[in-house]
């Protein structure tokens, strides 16, 4: 069921079919994103980021609560949403609580695009603009790294720790963008987010491939079209490109062989397909 591709130091696991579900996870960094399906192995981790409030990425939040209960997951999940529908989230989970019986009791963390949240030590998080229906947001993974400067580095310890208590200014802190993440998106997310494109993994959406879904129609509907992506290749400055959230008009082998014939060289190395090799979507 679940999909798992290697994308530079970070593993991205979980399922993602356009229009139906939609929830990834990603280990190294204790996320996970979106939640249109309820994954098991997905309950026991802590933080969650809500890209919009459509079903088929947001739905399943109350079952994953529900399944953290019965894995003994005892402090309340830490989810990260568009502020626009916090208290939509917030009355679809009470509804559910009372279906339950149970408590749905979450951490919520508003957020608007441009503002950052401290996710753990040196990991932080910066939300971007998506363009969708509604409010919809894109999250920027980032680690801040700090050092001394240059200038300083071959000085011994004891004077370093001198000029520290004088409060001179020896450090410079660097940022490192770690990965990005924009579903459901118009591709003018790539002008209007530009850092993603230098970001080192980059998971994006891709819902349509070929001429019998053109980009006008795609752009229609709010989502981005292969060749929106084609048209920006040398943008990409990123070391992995995962593209998902491919629509079902096309079944998983058609996803493989479409992007394994139209991708150009300059980008075909670093991209990941986000789809299982053969078969059915699940479902």
């Amino acid at each position: 069921m679940l999909t798992a591709v290697q994308a530079g130091p970070y593993t991205v696991r979980g399922i993602s079919l356009g229009g139906v579900y939609t929830s990834l996870q990603i280990p190294e960094l204790g996320v996970v994103l979106d939640a249109g399906v309820p994954i098991r192995s997905f309950a026991g981790t802590d933080r969650l980021f809500l890209s919009h409030g459509h079903p088929d990425h947001s739905s399943a939040l109350g079952s994953l609560l529900g399944i953290r209960g019965l894995v003994g997951k005892a402090a309340p999940l830490q989810v990260f949403l568009p502020a626009e529908i916090e208290a939509a989230v917030q009355e679809a989970l009470a509804a559910a609580g009372r279906l339950h019986r149970s408590s749905t009791t979450i951490q919520a963390f508003p957020m608007l695009p441009g503002e950052e949240r401290h996710l753990s030590h040196g990991l932080w998080v910066r939300a971007f603009r998506t363009h969708h229906a509604g409010p919809s947001l894109g999250y920027q993974f980032l680690r801040r790294v700090t050092k001394l400067k240059p200038e300083h580095q071959a000085m011994p310890g004891e004077e370093i720790a001198r000029l520290r208590k004088q409060g001179a200014d020896l450090f410079e802190t660097t940022e490192r963008l770690e990965l990005a993440y924009a579903t459901d998106t118009l591709s003018d997310v790539l002008e209007t987010a530009p850092e993603v494109l230098h970001s080192r993994v980059l998971i994006l959406e891709c819902t349509y491939l070929d001429a019998k879904h053109p980009a006008e129609a795609a752009r229609e509907r709010l989502h981005t079209h292969l060749d929106e992506i084609i048209a920006r290749a040398d943008r990409f400055q990123n070391e992995a490109l995962v593209l998902m959230h491919f629509s079902q008009a096309y079944s998983p082998e058609q996803v493989h062989t479409l992007l394994q014939e139209r991708l150009p060289a300059l980008l075909r190395d670093r991209v990941r397909i986000f789809a299982p090799d053969s078969g059915r979507w699940f479902g």
